[in-house]
């Protein structure tokens, strides 16, 4: 998966399996129990996530995040989603909401100035800072995916081995 050339933060993939969604389950919980070392497995019905643990998890460590959708008895339809720790999705999101709503507080502000013809020129700063903060959480997400692509490349790669065996 070539992560350079996507612009969304959370990548995704689909594949095809002619395995069944109960025993692809099956595989992922037998490796749960086999009790790897440096992976997380939880599983809930067709719901699986994987995950680094132990010494190599940093704030950028991935996860996966697989959902199984059964085509038929005998095929599976698998959907991806490679995400940030929950934790640090928790903080980038609550930062987000402040970012919108000051720049939603300044924009009744400016408004109201540019009514009362005062000056706004004070609004249309923060609003513009407020922007500039917008973007500069989005390079640092993508400077943090791009820091966690090996550990992706990982999950990709312990998700293929599962779903061989």
């Amino acid at each position: 998966m070539d992560t350079n050339n996507e612009i969304r933060l959370r990548l995704r993939f689909y594949k095809d399996v002619m395995i069944s969604s109960e025993v692809l389950s099956q595989k992922f919980a037998a490796f749960a129990k086999s009790a790897p070392t440096n992976y997380g497995i939880k599983t809930r019905g067709n719901h699986i996530w994987l995950n680094i643990k132990g010494s190599q998890k940093s704030y950028y460590s991935p996860d996966l995040h697989l959902e199984f959708e059964a085509k038929n008895e005998n095929e599976t339809h698998i959907r991806g989603l490679f995400g940030p720790d929950p934790t640090l999705w928790t903080l980038f999101m609550f930062l987000h909401f402040v970012i919108a709503g000051i720049f939603l507080i300044f924009c009744g502000i400016a408004y109201s100035n540019s009514v009362l013809n005062q000056s706004y020129t004070f609004d249309l700063v923060v609003l513009m800072l407020m922007v500039i903060c917008w973007f500069l959480l989005y390079f640092i997400a993508k400077q943090i995916r791009n820091n966690g692509n090996d550990q992706m490349h990982e999950l990709e790669n312990l998700f293929a081995e599962i779903v061989a065996s």
